[in-house]
């Protein structure tokens, strides 16, 4: 959180919650579950977008709803490409649009304007 802060003192623009590079720490918290306190850290002077664990629509709903601006998605458009080419890509895309709009109709919300932190139930810290 400190580290997100400084950034953003020294004139970041965005903040990337990842764990790319610490995959050895098998312990690591979850990007999911530190994002809500970097985007206490850096408020609105920041955009955060999370990247890391996006396997699924509900996956992205959680980032919204506990603050980031938005995910950034590798892995599920790769798979697409290597199984479809352009066309896979684009199922991939229709996959995950789909799966965001299920994931909100049943948390009961409209639009992902309206996610909030109670619409996320993480795990206790310390437990796995």
């Amino acid at each position: 959180m400190a580290d997100a802060r400084a950034a953003v003192d020294h004139g970041a623009d965005a903040i990337v919650v990842s764990t790319h590079g610490g995959r050895q720490l098998d312990r690591a918290a979850a990007p999911l579950e530190v994002l809500p306190a970097i985007t206490d850290a850096v408020g609105d002077r920041a955009e955060v977008l999370l990247d890391t664990g996006i396997l699924h629509g509900g996956d992205v709903v959680a980032a919204l709803a506990l603050g980031a601006r938005a995910c950034l998605v590798g892995r599920a458009f790769l798979y697409g490409l290597m199984a479809g080419g352009e066309c896979g890509v684009q199922r991939a895309i229709t996959i995950l649009a789909e799966e965001v709009a299920r994931t909100l109709q049943l948390l009961g919300v409209a639009s992902v304007r309206d996610l909030n932190r109670s619409h996320v139930s993480l795990r206790p810290p310390g437990t796995s």
